[in-house]
């Protein structure tokens, strides 16, 4: 029995809503600027369509139902076999085919974006292969709205214009209306779980409710479609900042042949993409289709308004069993991954992208020459860490894309100078390292920040600032001196005859760091439920990039055992080929019974440990093509790569099988960047990543460090005699200090590094005997403030 016109839904407010599956098959948008909407596939569906910006999901999903009417009513993710294409190379345009199982018909869906409008568009056909079903088969539209990224306190309206019958939702600001272009003959906005169009017609297999309205819930818009003869027909979504201006691009889009819209998009990508002199197909297994389409998904993944922004991933990790309170997911911005991003498309040849990301990070930077642990595209925090990686990586996309010639007018002097001020204060000790897990000394880190720093110093010499340039080096000089003794442990226990190997960490406060924490002797809490170890048996292969950068050398011994470490522990052969987890112990991951994570489970492999493995294969003189066709095959049917892939024994119930992708993000823009740079990596025969300061620096012609740092974060207790001390501070001071316990007193004055607005003074120490303790106090000159307490260092 319908319902009176006017009729409000039941059930408010609906279930609490949910997001969706991570497992996307395919993400896409028009190249222009001027269409701002994004989309997600996956189960041959649409799922999350984002507006105005690419961190702001505004669906939970869009199907069909298909019903006969009296016998059956399908579901189109759950009930139909799915297929994905890619019509035309070069280009994020989706066909989708979504066949019954039992062949009696089929639904073949095109979708893209109008291609300068903020409009959806999904042209289908419905092919019906059985007699009996001819004429009888009914399609409806089910779109879940999650407006301005909540599910909550969205409401719904069957509304007209002109005649054309449209579903309305909005949300504060956002408006969405949806429209066909053959018509709806009948129409319904519901609560989900309660008055939704998806509990009505799985109650009798027909449409029996017709609500108007559904205020401020969890809703779901339902039409059913009016099928033309031809069974062909175009779904329209469109948003704007008003229901006038989602109306007027709706009616705009269906005003022209979808064929039109389609050439539009189609030719938008291959002019923006097609680089001939950057095809590295021969360099791949594949023909270079991933390559192709990896270089698509990276630049689909900018916002068109804060150009230069790109979000880690459309997706949000085990959406199914996270809600409105899980407002970041994977789409926020962090400088690593933007930076891996931007790196790999400049591997591609794009300069413009990695430009806009450099210019966007100056941006946000703070003045301490920080940047967030993440954020939204407007550059606004969302959680609060500090990474020093993520302080040093904008230093080395600057530093490639002046080797590249490709900065034009910007200066990131500014950029460059505030971060590396800001390392040489902080580190080595990192409040989080690259898993965001951490504090300590971290290899990666390490690695990372020695080869900004060295990107620095180099370009400092380059453009004669000589002083500056000898002033970074030393720091630097420093801190690869004393890798080994910060991150390698004496007295490992995980390998028989392997004692000595690098660790993932060596933890530390981050507020008060231990400057000489024994790698042999800490304990490590790890994240997730993974509870209490000695650090000393805790690996990853972080050290990696110690090899990457070209801080060390691929086949230094130390490198070569905790290789050995890591194979024995960390290593899995997949069917696809082998596979590695970030570390021992790890808790970020599916459960092991399928079940998706929820703080707790069991950290998998991941497809970026892949390509850095394969990456050192290169550095070590080895073909790394094996490693490129592994991540190949890690991807899904629709070529997307994910986070972390299934290392355990297929669970066909959880829908787990093993090498194929968890329920983690996907696509991870990280794995697509990891995945091209090693592409580009092994047509150059070089690591596309190596910083060649560092190379020549630690690697060929090994300069050996003059200098120990003592800095207030770092306070040193101990120097070898011979070094000379060199204490540096953010501002003017005069250092007070004895080596007689205070018998005869000195006073040295700091000198200003002008160049990074630092202050420093030397002590050469090869005068001081052994045993001797070298005593000191500061006295700030601007606030005119002493510090009350003094520091020693011993001499040994």
């Amino acid at each position: 029995m319908s319902s009176p016109d006017d009729s409000v839904a039941f059930g408010a407010p609906g279930i609490e809503p949910r997001w969706t599956s991570s497992a996307k098959e395919g993400v896409g948008t028009a190249y222009h600027t001027s269409c701002r909407v994004w989309f997600t596939l996956s189960h041959g569906i649409v799922n999350e369509i984002y507006y105005p910006h690419v961190d702001k999901p505004n669906t939970r999903d869009f199907q069909f139902l298909i019903s006969d009417g009296e016998t059956f009513c399908h579901e189109e993710k759950r009930d139909l076999n799915h297929e994905i294409e890619y019509p035309e190379r070069d280009c994020l345009f989706y066909r989708l085919t979504n066949s019954e199982p039992s062949g009696r018909y089929r639904l073949v869906k095109d979708v893209l974006t109008d291609p300068h409008r903020s409009v959806l568009l999904v042209h289908t056909k419905l092919e019906v292969f059985d007699e009996s079903l001819r004429g009888k088969l009914r399609l409806y539209a089910l779109l879940a709205p999650h407006l301005a990224g909540f599910g909550a306190g969205n409401s719904g309206s069957c509304t007209e214009i002109g005649g054309n019958k449209l579903l309305h939702a909005q949300r504060q600001n956002v408006h969405l209306l949806m429209a066909c272009s053959s018509g709806f003959s009948q129409r319904s906005v519901g609560y989900v779980g309660f008055s939704d169009g998806w509990q009505d017609l799985m109650d009798n297999f027909k449409m029996d409710w017709e609500f108007r309205t559904a205020p401020n819930g969890n809703i779901a818009l339902t039409g059913e479609i009016d099928l033309p003869e031809t069974n062909e027909f175009t779904i329209a979504v469109a948003f704007g900042r008003s229901y006038q201006s989602a109306a007027t691009k709706l009616f705009q889009s269906l005003a022209e042949p979808f064929q039109s819209n389609r050439e539009g998009y189609v030719r938008q990508w291959q002019r923006a993409v097609i680089n001939p002199e950057f095809d590295f197909s021969s360099d791949t297994s594949d023909g270079g289709g991933e390559y192709r389409l990896s270089r698509c998904v990276l630049l689909a993944h900018e916002d068109k308004v804060f150009q230069g922004a790109l979000v880690a991933s459309m997706s949000i990790p085990w959406g199914e069993v996270k809600g409105d309170l899980d407002l970041g997911g994977y789409h926020l911005v962090w400088t690593r991954d933007l930076v891996q991003s931007a790196t790999a498309l400049l591997a591609t040849g794009q300069t413009g992208t990695p430009l806009r990301a450099l210019i966007w990070l100056a941006a946000i930077q703070r003045p301490d020459g920080s940047f967030p642990q993440n954020s939204w595209i407007d550059g606004t925090a969302y959680w609060s860490g500090l990474q020093l990686d993520q302080v040093a990586l904008p230093i080395l996309l600057a530093w490639r894309l002046h080797k590249h010639d490709a900065l034009g007018l910007f200066d990131p002097r500014a950029i460059i100078v505030r971060a590396a001020a800001r390392l040489i204060l902080r580190a080595p000790v990192t409040a989080q390292e690259r898993w965001e897990e951490n504090s300590g000394y971290s290899p990666s880190t390490l690695a990372v920040v020695i080869a900004a720093l060295a990107c620095a110093a180099d370009w400092a010499r380059e453009t004669g600032h000589t002083d500056a340039s000898d002033f970074v080096f030393a720091y630097v000089d420093w801190l690869s001196a004393h890798l080994e003794e910060w991150t390698v442990t004496t007295k490992g226990e995980l390998v028989e005859g392997i004692s000595r190997h690098y660790i993932r960490i060596n933890p530390t406060d981050p507020n008060a760091p231990d400057p000489h924490a024994d790698p042999n002797t800490q304990m490590i809490q790890i994240a997730n439920g993974g509870g209490l170890h000695p650090a000393r048996n805790i690996v990853g292969g972080d050290f990696l990039h110690l090899v990457r950068y070209g801080i060390r050398a691929p086949d230094d011994p130390l490198v070569c055992n905790s290789i050995k470490v890591i194979d024995r522990v960390l290593k899995h052969d997949l069917p696809q080929g082998p596979g590695w987890r970030r570390y021992n112990h790890d808790g970020y991951g599916q459960r092991d019974d399928g079940s998706a994570y929820d703080g707790t489970g069991v950290g998998r492999c991941w497809p970026i440990l892949t390509g850095e493995r394969g990456h050192y294969e290169l550095a070590a003189g080895r073909d790394p093509k094996p490693f490129i066709t592994t991540i190949e095959d890690f991807s899904n049917q629709g070529g997307m790569l994910t986070e972390q892939v299934w290392d355990g024994p297929d669970l066909p119930h959880a829908r787990m099988k093993r090498g194929c992708p968890t329920g983690a993000a996907m696509p991870l823009c990280w794995s697509h960047a990891e995945y091209v740079s090693l592409v580009r990596s092994r047509h150059d025969g070089v690591c596309f990543h190596r910083v060649d300061p560092a190379y020549q620096r630690y690697v060929v012609n090994p300069v050996p460090n003059r200098f120990e740092i003592w800095t207030l974060r770092h306070p040193m207790r101990r120097i070898s005699r011979g070094k000379i001390l060199r204490i540096i501070v953010a501002e003017e001071a005069s250092i007070t200090w004895s080596t007689d316990n205070w018998q005869r007193t000195n006073e040295s004055q700091t000198i200003q590094q002008e160049n990074l607005s630092l202050w420093f003074v030397d002590f050469p120490t090869a005068e001081w005997p052994v045993g001797s303790v070298f005593v000191f106090t500061i006295f700030w000159k601007r606030d005119q403030r002493w510090e009350n307490r003094n520091w020693q260092v011993t001499v040994v």
